[in-house]
Parts: structure tokens; sequence; C-alpha cells
């Protein structure tokens, strides 16, 4: 279980200290130029506010860092989740094996999108698919939401617009390559701001489009 953290606002729609994610984001979620940051202690945050956030503030540095600098305005404190945001993940029945996948809000857990079952592939390709699918999703919405997925693998492809993978090209697989060429050729023509970031199972729990398969 994640530790109790307390969250400076110094700038945003009421600043002061919170002891909530939630309750911070509320002040500066869409409020430009916001500036925030959480701290271990009740006694640190307090101190950091009263301190101004010229000493304190800085692209989600860790509290004490003493290096100021000025974060774009969608930057979050390490270790915290931004709840605005999708997240997707893939379900297999083997690896490899039949694939499905699915993208869902992260506030509320709600099914956003979902494919499969794909006869035969594997779990990073089935992530690869799903991240795609994603950014695809909210380039249509015109939306910059970040995109989670918790495969290193998957988000390496997506940077890297291609696909490193053994799975064998046959009959067998030829319905998930197929869509994978498409994902591939998505990401070369296609230009979106989106971040795709790594979900931090050890610090959150499963990711919240988890297929409870393992």
């Amino acid at each position: 279980m994640a530790k109790q953290k307390f969250y400076v606002v110094w700038v945003g729609r009421k600043p002061g200290v919170y002891t909530s994610w939630t309750d911070c984001q509320n002040q500066i979620n869409q409020f430009e130029d916001a500036k925030y940051k959480s701290f271990e202690t009740k006694a640190s945050a307090e101190e950091a506010f009263k301190a101004g956030w010229k000493k304190h503030w800085g692209q989600g540095k860790s509290a004490g860092s003493g290096k100021g600098s000025s974060a774009p305005r969608t930057a979050y404190a390490v270790g915290e989740i931004d709840y605005n945001s999708i997240s997707v993940d893939v379900g297999t029945s083997g690896n490899p094996g039949p694939v499905e996948y699915k993208g869902v809000d992260t506030q509320t857990g709600e099914v956003i999108f979902s494919y499969g079952p794909i006869k035969r592939g594997t779990n990073n390709l089935g992530e690869f698919l799903a991240i795609v699918h994603g950014l695809a999703y909210l380039q249509k919405l015109g939306s910059s939401k970040v995109v989670y997925s918790d495969s290193v693998n998957a988000i390496k492809w997506v940077k890297q617009k291609e696909v490193s993978s053994t799975l064998v090209r046959d009959e067998s697989t030829a319905e998930i390559w197929t869509l994978v060429d498409r994902a591939v050729s998505w990401l070369k023509t296609n230009k979106y701001d989106n971040k795709v970031l790594k979900w931090q199972t050890k610090e959150w729990g499963e990711i919240k489009a988890d297929y409870g398969r393992k």
C-alpha cells in the first residue's frame, strides 16, 4: 500500500496543503501553469508551502531536490497517477495464444474500447495494439490525455515505431500481424501529443484495464 503523502499547491484554484491526490488534482487540472508537488510528511509540506514554489517546484522532482525549473502544464508529481487518462491492457490465454485488449477510463474504470479475441498472438503485441488503438482514439477526439500501459516492450515499440517480436508469420498469426502492420503504419503517418507512460504496478497495484487472469 502506498504511503500517505501530502500535496502542496502553490499555484492553482485554491493554494494550500492537501492530504489526497484527488483533492490536489481538483486544484490543478486544466489550470494553466499550476505549480504543485508531493511531500512525505505534513511538516515538510507546510514548510514548503510557506517557502514558496521557486525553492521546491520543478517537473515532479522529489521534495528537497532544491532544483527549481520550469515544468510543462501537464507534468505530474513522480509516483502519482494522472487520472485524466486512459489505461490499456491485454488479456491472453497462453503466450502465444488468443489475444484481446481494452482501454478504460483510468478514473472510473469504464471500458472505452475493446478488441478481440484475436486467434493467435503474444502479450506484447496485444499491448502494442492497445496503445496505438488508444492513441488513435484520442486523436479523433482531439484529446491530449495520457495513455498508460504496464508493458515496457510495447511502450518502447511505440516510441520506435516498430516492433521486435519472434512470433512467426503464418496462417495462424495472420490476423495479429495484419493489425500490427497497420498500427506501425499509423504511427509513422500520424502525429500525436499524448504521453505514453509506464503504469507503476508495484506502487499503484494492477492497471485499471487489467483482465485479472494472472
